[in-house]
């Protein structure tokens, strides 16, 4: 095996850190691919575990396509825990096939393939071990390209047929009471501000919630979910990320759209951030429709998260900006009502704190955590990651109400003489 399909190999397990794909059904068609390894998929499989693989319309070629081995072409399953031991039998021997290595569990070659010019198999393969598994396919036969109709079933019986990965059984349960959580949150905060932006943010996060524990729903029964379900789980997520960075420039840089424009603030997240957002959720969107099979589909995990932690970073230098502008007003407010205005700025420099530690754990902590939870257990994740988000919700509103008790007045009125100052001096 090539240093191709090393790098491959490896780069294959980083998709672990990426988004999972929404269907374990999987129907796709392979072109004149001439990957060593392709990755299909991951799944999470109890005792009860099964594979099934149809494969159809099979055509090898290539230069040397006549003398294609089919025992070099195949399926075999693959657990992050085995990957370094095939790694080390590869190093060792560069010609070595991860088909015939001990390490992987072996599915099926194209020995098995009926002859032309069918070209098919369809078997189901129990699976004894529980474990994550990533289902690949390889071609050991250098300079050949394949071609083929591949359907792929992944399901436990437990005792019944579920689609759903082991370690997102608890999903849809989960999800669906975030989403209450949320909706009567959003219900609370209506009495609590005249704004609408931050209800509408607790109502988009229990919507989005609420339409993906329906989609996990779906796809445990059915192993594909509805394009309703699928449309309304990627707007609302739109909706709830885009209110997000809303709502945190907006209470950071202390405007509203009932006072004076920050207009830098503005400009970051009008002009930068929902752009960014909206490229980041096209990226998404093809992540979420296809799948790892695809050629580029780590490249377009890799612009997900490129514009996702752009965004983050705009706000983080906008906040920065901004505690520059407070620490050199904070003189000036003195002068009048300095206890007011200094518990004020205190409560602002103590919410950017907040913003930077809930983007540092969303983007870096998570991932982390990801990779040290067993795989049985991803949807704790999921767990401390949405109560981290409701308590953030939380903090953002009751500092909202804070600083909306007085319109803004005192900081406002500072930084817009400090503006006007400096367009006098212009």
């Amino acid at each position: 095996m090539t240093i191709a399909a090393v790098i491959t190999l490896f780069f294959s397990f980083l998709l672990l850190l990426f988004p999972p794909s929404t269907a374990e059904i999987k129907t796709l068609t392979i072109t004149s691919d001439n990957r060593p390894v392709i990755l299909l998929e991951k799944f999470g499989f109890t005792r009860t575990g099964h594979v099934s693989i149809s494969v159809s319309r099979v055509s090898v070629a290539g230069p040397t396509s006549s003398e294609a081995e089919p025992s070099q072409l195949g399926f075999f399953l693959l657990s992050k825990e085995s990957l370094l031991q095939v790694l080390v039998e590869i190093q060792q021997n560069p010609t070595f096939c991860v088909l015939h290595s001990r390490h992987t569990l072996h599915l099926c070659t194209f020995r098995v393939l009926s002859p032309p010019p069918s070209s098919s198999f369809n078997h189901t393969y129990p699976i004894t071990t529980p474990n994550e598994y990533s289902l690949f396919f390889t071609n050991c036969n250098p300079d050949t390209a394949v071609s083929m109709s591949l359907r792929i079933e992944l399901f436990n019986l437990n005792p019944t047929l579920t689609y759903l990965s082991s370690a997102h059984t608890h999903l849809p349960s989960l999800f669906f009471l975030f989403s209450v959580a949320y909706f009567s949150f959003f219900a609370f905060s209506l009495s609590l501000t005249k704004h609408l932006l931050i209800p509408s943010l607790l109502l988009a996060n229990a919507i989005n919630l609420l339409s993906a524990a329906a989609l996990k729903h779906r796809l445990n029964l059915a192993g594909t979910p509805r394009a309703s379900d699928h449309i309304l789980f990627f707007l609302s997520r739109f909706a709830r990320v885009v209110l997000l960075f809303a709502v945190v420039v907006l209470v950071g840089t202390r405007w509203t759209f009932l006072h004076p424009i920050n207009r830098k603030g503005k400009t970051v997240l009008f002009f930068l951030i929902i752009p960014l957002q909206i490229l980041a959720h096209v990226a998404f969107a093809v992540i979420d429709k296809t799948g790892p099979y695809i050629q580029n589909w780590v490249t377009w995990n890799q612009v997900f998260f490129l514009l996702d932690f752009i965004s983050c970073c705009a706000v983080v230098v906008l906040f920065a900006s901004a505690m520059l502008l407070l620490r050199r007003i904070t003189s000036k407010a003195q002068k009048s009502e300095p206890a007011m205005n200094l518990d004020r700025f205190s409560l602002i420099r103590r919410f950017y704190l907040l913003v930077f530690g809930y983007m540092f754990f969303t983007q870096f902590v998570m991932l982390a955590l990801k990779e040290l939870i067993a795989y049985d257990y991803q949807w704790v994740s999921n767990l401390i990651e949405e109560t981290v988000t409701l308590m953030f919700c939380f903090v953002v509103l009751y500092v909202f109400r804070l600083l909306e008790k007085d319109e803004y007045s005192v900081i406002g009125d500072v930084e817009e003489e400090e503006a006007a100052e400096n367009t006098v001096k212009k």
